[in-house]
């Protein structure tokens, strides 16, 4: 898989660049800076800011924050695209949150209130050329355009909040399926009891297989999180090697890249006999010896191991120890960008790059575990989006080694420009997804805040509307198709899962609803939003092999996402009205057999996916019973 930073040209075409990166002098894809004069507002209505500050003379007009972006910063055309989205969208629930007076989520007894007018009432189309956007928020029912209070946060994931697989064990019709109480704390009491990871480093090093891991690191791994400059990362490697990959922040990098690379080049972990070695953990074990030393430092270097070496803790499903050296990465984080003196230029990109996937990251693991929040989200706000990397970014006396060229070069093997490829738009479409994920358990699984299905309506229809928009605006390399056709693209493949997931959640508050109350069913407002709910969680599991496809950063989480889908789809079975929604019997039955085979062959990796796959396992043989016994199956 090659994707690269792609640019559209004057005529609307998009041109692949090679894999070097082009000079300054080539407009079409690194455009010369120049000063920012226009605040944003003006920039998503394409309209003339006058620059006055500390408001300009629109946002006056309009009574909304006035900001101006610093001039500096590198955006290419797919940058400012979802920058700009970003902006419309945080806009919306902000102005949402500021009309309702109070934060929202979904009550345990949604059915309070008979008032359902969701689902379709509501536009969903985009912004006509030349309406405001004040104009737009109440066309859409959200009110008029106002700055929030200081204190509301909706791109954060709560602090208690009950979107967790294990929280589905407690609703009706889904906790008669297990044998016994469950809490969502035990997937953490586990991960805690683990044993922990033990790792002898191996002195003798084989790199002669070395570049070849270098070349699938950045063609299958870095695309996920692109904290790698692939333009300076051969002159690394090569002082790395010339050292022994014995000291320093360069060797840590340098071993780390190689277990990824030879981890990405096996496939997924699900696959490899337990018995077996994981691929690239030799690697990984002498990168581990050398962590202790890089941790002390407080640069973006140093940051950036921690970050990958959390990154190949997930791939063995070990989630909280991926964690605690996230944990250690945001405190490293916050200190260099707590104050712009110490960040010097040459790590400014690398660090924003690390920062969005410490971010991302530890907002995957709060969504399932109740873990402590390190306090990286407060700089959200403040920090850029990703650019491009340049050639002597993160060029300096820590991250190089010294100079070394032509010491013995001819007697090292090292990778001849076989990265040259700054991959961006999975990273890009991934930041504005994961904020949308957030808002949606902020806004609807914050726990003990009261939300009726009347008042949940418009929160509901606008979540899924971003959520359209994101999709609608997805640059074409990553744009994947919504039919349920299997796809040979991993970055696509990834992409339509979490599309799927996000869909699910946002319309999961009206199953719990029918749940408590069949009869709410019969309202089409509810029966409609149940049945986008039910499709979007069909359509994730379809293919449940193809969770595999993002398994270096996301097979934990995509397997407690199949579990809560399926726990959903058993439910729904055992309702009346629900059931009507769903595919044929056959092959709903299919779906949740899948299903529980694939998680039991993920079940060796980590106590948490055992206990998951043994309830979604028990669950299976109550329900059969169930509808034996309700004679619905002979």
């Amino acid at each position: 898989m090659n994707l690269s930073r792609i640019e559209m040209d004057p005529d609307g075409e998009i041109d692949l660049p090679g894999t070097k990166k082009r000079s300054n002098s080539d407009a079409t894809e690194y455009p010369r800076r120049r000063a920012t004069i226009a605040c944003q507002i003006c920039r998503l209505r394409k309209t003339r800011c006058n620059g006055a500050r500390p408001k300009c003379q629109l946002c006056t007009d309009l009574g909304a924050e006035c900001v101006y972006r610093e001039p500096g910063i590198k955006l290419d055309a797919g940058d400012r695209m979802i920058l700009e989205h970003l902006t419309r969208i945080e806009a919306l629930l902000h102005s949402s949150l500021s009309g309702q007076g109070s934060h929202v989520a979904l009550s345990s007894s949604p059915s309070t209130s008979h008032s359902t007018n969701i689902g379709g009432d509501y536009p969903t189309a985009r912004i006509p050329k030349g309406i405001s956007m004040s104009e737009t928020l109440s066309a859409v029912g959200l009110g008029s355009w106002v700055n929030p209070p200081p204190s509301i946060s909706i791109s954060t994931m709560p602090k208690v909040h009950t979107t967790p697989a294990l929280h589905l064990l407690q609703w009706p019709l889904i906790r008669n399926l297990v044998s016994g109480p469950y809490d969502p704390q035990n997937l953490l009491q586990l991960e805690m009891a683990r044993e922990p990871l033990r790792l002898v480093p191996n002195s003798g090093l084989d790199l002669v297989d070395g570049p070849a891991y270098v070349e699938a690191f950045f063609h299958h791994a870095n695309v996920w999180y692109a904290c790698v400059n692939p333009h300076t990362f051969n002159r690394h490697y090569k002082s790395a090697a010339l050292q022994g990959l014995q000291d320093g922040p360069v060797s840590c990098l340098v071993l780390l890249v190689l277990a990824l690379g030879k981890a990405s080049r096996n496939g997924s972990i699900a696959i490899v006999p337990p018995d077996c070695e994981p691929p690239g953990l030799a690697y990984f074990a002498a990168a581990w010896a050398l962590l202790p030393s890089v941790m002390i430092r407080n640069s973006a270097t140093a940051a950036q191991c921690m970050v990958l070496a959390s990154v190949y803790l997930f791939y063995l499903v070990r989630p909280l120890e991926a964690w605690t050296v996230l944990s250690n990465v945001s405190m490293k984080l916050q200190l260099l960008f707590g104050n712009p003196s110490r960040l010097p230029a040459q790590w400014k990109e690398l660090s924003v790059r690390v920062y969005w996937n410490t971010l991302l990251y530890e907002s995957d693991l709060l969504a399932e575990l109740d873990l402590p929040h390190s306090g990286i989200v407060n700089f959200e706000e403040h920090v850029d989006l990703p650019g491009g990397f340049d050639e002597d970014d993160d060029d300096n006396d820590e991250n190089h080694g010294g100079n070394q060229e032509g010491e013995d070069g001819s007697t090292v093997s090292f990778p001849k420009e076989v990265a040259g490829r700054d991959e961006l738009w999975y990273f890009l479409a991934e930041i504005a997804l994961r904020r949308l994920l957030n808002r949606v358990s902020h806004l609807i699984y914050q726990k003990d805040s009261a939300h009726t299905l009347s008042s949940l309506g418009p929160i509901v229809s606008e979540l899924d509307f971003q959520l359209s928009q994101w999709y609608e605006n997805l640059p074409r390399p990553v744009r994947f198709p919504l039919a349920p056709a299997r796809l040979s693209n991993p970055v696509q493949t990834v992409l339509r899962l979490r599309y799927h997931a996000c869909r699910t959640i946002i319309y999961r508050p009206y199953i719990l609803a029918v749940f408590e109350q069949e009869q709410m069913g019969a309202e089409p407002g509810v029966r409609e939003c149940c049945r986008r709910c039910l499709d979007a969680t069909l359509r994730q599991l379809e293919h449940v092999t193809s969770h595999r496809d993002g398994h270096l950063p996301y097979l934990w989480q995509g397997a407690l996402s199949m579990v809560s889908q399926t726990l959903l789809i058993m439910g729904a079975t055992m309702s009346p009205t629900l059931s009507t929604l769903l595919s044929p019997p056959s092959s709903t039955d299919a779906i949740i057999s899948s299903v529980i085979v694939e998680v039991e062959r993920y079940a060796h990796l980590a106590p948490s996916l055992k206990l998951s796959a043994e309830i979604i396992r028990d669950a299976e043989r109550r329900r059969q019973v169930c509808l034996r016994s309700a004679g619905i199956r002979i």
